[in-house]
Order: structure tokens, then sequence, then C-alpha cells
């Protein structure tokens, strides 16, 4: 068996592990022959050089090490000899190389195996070997481990509560630079978990603070992180403020296409709540470049945002085209499936077919908070355009009949109506106990009124110059 047999790393494993009783020696003796009649039989050598390696404590941090855990047969087996690999005390520069290789290939396993609570762990074994390696190679791998923790589904409390240990640490260490990305990733989970006051806490001081040093790039991540937040509380002119500081930040440094294409994004977002639906249409556009020649996910929303422009512009003609385009055919799934059910219902000024898609499409309309907003004004206005139009026949109509030409229940037609009555959309008043709508006819106002106070102004100030005029003369 070359010159490793199955008893000598039988003897070296017991000389190295001597707390073994006397029967559990046997015990493995026993065993150990077994194993090498089997070995002798088939030949297998390489299992026997594999036992000598993990006979020790630790693997030498090589590029050998590196290969025989990518040959491994399943994860959990390359698992443990990476955790070998970086038990391995060596601190020399090609070794720290090695490790820091490992540790990367490690989070990757990890995360396909979904062990969330052991990439935790692993930062917190991983503070010795943060000693020996420069400041800006630990931020990159406490920044990779975070992220590669928020690739695993359902993890956001543990994401908030690891951030916020490595706070923690890094305020101990003195490690200012890292601190404050982690902070700002603190603030982003907490607004995502809906903990709006934290959040802004965290950031009102983390501002301050990169203001301070003056970190153009970082503070142009709080100060679009800060426009969210304060987008999320429906505060519009504190929004559009961070955005601008943002802008004016940006425009100081070099921002990578993901970063500006966040910017257009959350600047489209902003125009749009102000109905300014053509110069948002702009800004998405402007995002869906940057996102799609990065193949960003988030260019599915740039361009479903786009299409909501249109159809809120009254052009939703102008969707089926966007969406057959090159760029859209490479995103044809749900979320424009259901904008293109949104166009067709708007462009049919149907109800029905506009509630269908609701339905059928929840979790791409309602459960996104920019469509939902702005779809529910669309509702409310096609609605209102659908009850002006069926009740303008009638001076007197009831109210199940409009229900069932409108097919939607009594109570809420009946609920639009008072509100828009209530809104002066039309004159006329609800008969509650016969269940009918009265319609009062538009008084037209006689035009002769308002010439005639019109003209008695203008006399007035023609007066009014000929006694200045006069006054002049007579001084």
């Amino acid at each position: 068996m070359h010159s490793i047999s199955v008893h000598c790393l039988l003897d070296e494993y017991v000389a190295n592990n001597s707390f073994f009783g006397d029967m559990h020696t046997l015990a493995l003796c026993h065993h150990f022959s077994l194993l090498e009649a089997r070995l002798r039989m088939s030949n297998e050598f390489s299992f026997c050089r594999t036992l000598s390696t993990m006979s020790t404590s630790h693997l030498p941090a090589t590029t050998d090490s590196i290969a025989q855990a990518l040959e491994a047969k399943n994860p959990s087996e390359a698992i443990s000899i990476y955790y070998i690999i970086l038990e391995n005390p060596s601190s020399s520069p090609e070794s720290l190389r090695i490790k820091e290789q490992a540790i990367t290939n490690l989070s990757d396993l990890l995360r396909q195996e979904n062990r969330a609570e052991e990439l935790r762990s692993l930062l917190t074994k991983l503070r010795p070997f943060f000693a020996l390696i420069p400041k800006a190679k630990t931020a990159k791998i406490v920044r990779g481990i975070i992220d590669t923790v928020a690739k695993i589904p359902g993890t956001s409390d543990l994401q908030i509560s690891l951030c916020k240990e490595m706070v923690l640490w890094t305020r101990a260490e003195k490690r200012t630079f890292l601190r404050q990305r982690v902070e700002a990733r603190l603030a982003a989970l907490l607004m995502e978990n809906k903990e709006y006051s934290e959040a802004l806490n965290l950031l009102s001081g983390l501002i301050k603070e990169v203001r301070r040093l003056d970190d153009k790039l970082l503070l142009v991540d709080i100060d679009l992180l800060e426009s969210k937040l304060h987008f999320s509380l429906r505060n519009l002119p504190k929004a559009k403020a961070a955005l601008t500081a943002a802008r004016t930040a940006a425009n100081a440094i070099y921002v990578p296409p993901a970063q500006q294409g966040t910017i257009d994004l959350q600047s489209g977002i902003l125009h749009a709540e102000e109905k300014d639906y053509k110069t948002a249409y702009s800004y998405f556009f402007e995002a869906f470049e940057a996102f799609n020649a990065l193949e960003d996910p988030r260019a599915v929303f740039s361009l479903k945002y786009m299409l909501l422009c249109k159809i809120m512009v009254s052009q939703a003609d102008d969707v089926a085209g966007i969406i057959s385009s090159k760029a859209g055919l490479q995103y044809v799934g749900p979320e424009l499936d259901a904008m293109k059910a949104v166009a067709d219902a708007h462009a049919k000024r149907s109800l029905k077919l506009f509630e269908t898609a609701l339905r059928d499409f929840k979790a791409q309309l309602e459960e996104d908070p920019i469509v939902h907003r702005h779809l529910s004004s669309l509702y409310d206005t096609l609605l209102e355009q659908n009850l002006c139009r069926l009740i303008e026949p009638f001076s007197r109509v009831e109210i199940a009949h409009i229900a069932d030409l409108i097919e939607l229940p009594i109570d809420h037609v009946e609920k639009k109506l008072s509100q828009m009555i209530l809104d002066k959309k039309f004159a006329g008043t609800l008969d509650q106990g016969a269940g009918c709508l009265v319609i009062f006819e538009d008084l037209k106002t006689d035009a002769i009124y308002p010439a005639t106070l019109e003209t008695i102004s203008n006399i007035g100030k023609v007066v009014d110059s000929l006694y200045v005029r006069s006054a002049k003369i007579m001084a």
C-alpha cells in the first residue's frame, strides 16, 4: 500500500487520541484489520492517503488541499476539508491567500446547503484570522459573507442580528471603514423589515459621520437609502431632498452603472408619485438600460414601471409594442403579463377586466407597493368615468340598476356615488330609503353677470387713471 499501511495509521491515530479506552482500541484494531484486507483486494490506496491526511488536526494551506476539497464526493466532505484548512496555524503570505480562497469556497458551499447559522458562526471563528490580514481584505470577506447569508431565503432576522454583532466587533476593533458599511447594510435591512424609526435613527448619525469623512461613494449609498426610507414613510419632500444630495455626491465621483441605475429608478419613483409620468418614464428607461446591460434582475421592475407610466398617461396601446420589442422579449413573464392585462382593461375601459387582472396577478400588482398605489388611483378614475357615463341619461335611477350595469356590488357603487357627490363630480343626491340616485340638472349660469362685473372693473381702472393724470396737470 505504497509506504503507508492501515496499521501505521491506526497507531498514529491511537497515539494522538490517548483518551480511548482499551476496549475501544481493540475494536478499532479489528475494524482496521478488516479494512486493510478489503483495501488490498480492491487496490483503493487513495482512501489510505486521505485517511493519513485527515489523521492530523489540519491540512496544509496549499492549492493541493483546495483541489482535494473541490474533488470531494459531497458538499459535507468538502466543507469539513475547508474547515481543516482554516485551522492550519501557518501565517505565511501563501497560506493566507489559500485560506482566503477556502473561505470564499466554504461560504458558497454553506449557502448551497442553506446553512445560514454556520455562516454566522464562521464569521466569529475567523476573527483571529482577521488580525493577520489587511483591513481592506477583512472588510471584503465580512461583507462577502453577509451578502452570502442574504442569498439564503428567510434569513432577514438572522442578517439583522449578524450585522449588529459585526457593528459591535468593528467598534471594539476600531475598524471605522467596515463599521460604516455594515451599519448602512443594517439600516437597509431594518427598512425592509419595516422598522423605520430605528433605521432612521441609525442613518441620521451615520450621515453626519460620513459627511465629515467626505466618503462620497458611501455617501451616495446612504443618501439613496435615506430617500427610500422617507418615501416609505410618505415624506415626499425629505425623500426628494435626500435624492438631490445623492445626485450631488454622485456628480463629484465615478459611480458604478448599477448605482447610477438605482438613482434613476428612485428618481422615476418620486416623479411618478408627483403624477409627472412622462419624466418618470424617461428615468425608468435610463434605469432599465443600465440594469439590462448588467443583466441585473431589477431590469424587469424598471420595465414594469415604464409600462405603468404608459398606462397612467392613457397610452395603453404602446404597452404591447414595448413588450414585443427586442429588449422587452428578454423579460417576458408574470410581471409583464400583469401590466399587459391592466393595459387591456384600461384600453377597453372595463372595470371587470381590471378587477380580474388584480385578482389573477395579485403578487405582481397588489403586493408591489409602487404599482398598487398608482393602480388604486387608476381604478378610482376608471370607476368614476364609467359611473358618469352610465348615469348621464337618467334623472332618477335605482342604484341596483347602476350596479348591474357596471357589474359591481351595490354597497361599493353606493359608497363611490356618495363620494363623487361630495367631491362635486356631478350634482345629485342619494335617496337611500328608495334606493335611488337623483341627478340634478346642471344650472347654466348666465354669462351676462360675469361680463358686467368685468366691465365695471375696467371702468373703475379708467377713472383711476384719469384722476392721476388730472392731478399731475393741476400740480
